[in-house]
């Protein structure tokens, strides 16, 4: 791409064009390409930070194929991509249907479902700590309704641990989906929705048939969007639970986080890092081979 803009032809160049061009690929190129090309060749050595590194080959990937802990975070980080990111475009697409028209207060109810993005994730848990602390909103909530025997202590609790952490996380999410979804909405022709209920068609035939085909591009978005911010789910989970109680909501990158710069095994983390690369290229390529085909 980049030799065929100095490819002789007829028409010259541009240099505006070729500086679009070329300086975001520049920057993508010491900031990401060479970043992860470093960080794959520290995953085949053994490093502490400070000691000249090790060569070693691919055990450190043999080991990842060991370890318990890695096993439970790779667990957990599955539930939490299927949870985090599916309910995160459910209710994001449900939002954005709902607020999509111009009607009386609509702009507040956007506003107030977006304002959580605008909070840093560590507020962000900040807020939900007071949530979940005993005696909080959320066991005041419960005792109200007559829920109480259903208290318990959320973010200590082994079983309870990971989803809680999901649903601020999805108070935050929630609203970035629905903004991008309602986007794609407004590009939707409104003369298609007119033909179909001309033709008798239903709610739901009008959705399946007009609206989800139309938000293609949106959903692809949408779908890498979220399965990149499942897989980096960091602070969050950090600031409320740094992965305990017994490594029961660790995930694959608070993991990388505690082995890197508490265990000081960075080789090993720049491993852990690769396979989070790895799974999250994989799923959102998978998902773009699919949809290409069914568009074709």
């Amino acid at each position: 791409m980049i030799a065929s803009l100095f490819r002789p032809s007829g028409r010259r160049l541009s240099p505006l064009l070729a500086a679009f061009v070329l300086v975001p690929f520049v920057v993508e190129a010491v900031w990401v390409f060479w970043p992860a090309l470093q960080g794959f060749w520290l995953s085949l050595v053994k490093w502490d930070g400070t000691s000249p590194p090790e060569f070693v080959g691919l055990d450190n990937y043999a080991e990842m194929a060991s370890d318990p802990t890695f096993g439970l975070a790779l667990r957990n980080t599955v539930i939490w991509l299927v949870a985090f990111g599916g309910l995160s475009v459910l209710g994001g697409f449900a939002m954005a249907m709902v607020l999509q028209r111009d009607r009386r207060f609509v702009g507040f109810y956007r506003a107030a479902l977006f304002t959580p993005v605008v909070f840093s994730l560590v507020v962000t848990a900040l807020v939900w700590r007071v949530i979940y602390q005993p005696d909080g909103i959320a066991d005041q909530i419960l005792q109200a309704i007559g829920l109480g025997d259903l208290i318990k202590p959320w973010l200590a609790d082994p079983d309870t641990a990971l989803y809680a952490l999901i649903l601020p996380a999805l108070w935050r999410q929630v609203g970035y989906v629905m903004v991008l979804y309602i986007a794609g909405l407004k590009t939707i022709d409104p003369v298609l929705y007119e033909a179909a209920r001309v033709d008798g068609a239903t709610a739901w035939q009008r959705l399946r048939h007009i609206t989800i085909p139309q938000l293609s591009g949106v959903n692809a978005v949408v779908m890498s969007v979220v399965v990149i911010d499942s897989l980096r789910s960091f602070d969050i989970v950090w600031s409320l639970t740094k992965g305990g109680p017994y490594h029961s909501s660790e995930l694959l990158s608070t993991y990388m986080y505690s082995t890197a710069f508490q265990g000081l095994r960075l080789g090993y983390a720049s491993a852990i890092a690769v396979a989070i690369f790895v799974a999250a290229l994989s799923v959102i390529l998978v998902y773009l081979v699919r949809a290409f085909k069914e568009d074709s």
